[in-house]
């Protein structure tokens, strides 16, 4: 099992609708690639949130070729649709995790 965990900081001025949007909009599509079996949504407390509140969203994958797959044939343009949406209003950064047990 594969974790792809996509880590976001979100101004807080559009912090709740970028919530709904990441719920309603963009967590159902990625997951409609099949590349993923599912998602967690988590938010990160104890920390710092003046510059804005930080979300990670963890997606649960059988193996490396489904996230590779998801990278090469989805993630720009789902990117994209945030990026046009939001603009520099929040930042993201990815990391890939193996499930170990």
């Amino acid at each position: 099992m594969i974790l792809y965990n996509v880590t976001v900081k979100v101004e807080p001025a559009i912090a709740d609708e970028w919530l709904k949007w990441l719920r309603e909009e963009h967590i159902p599509e990625v997951l409609s690639t099949g590349c993923f079996e599912e998602a967690t949504l988590l938010q990160l407390i104890d920390t710092d949130e003046s510059e804005g509140l930080t979300f990670a969203i963890q997606y649960r994958a059988v193996d490396r070729n489904a996230v590779d797959r998801y990278l090469e044939k989805y993630a720009g343009a789902l990117r994209e649709k945030g990026t046009s949406r939001w603009g520099n209003q929040f930042i993201a950064f990815r990391s890939l995790l193996k499930v170990i047990n």
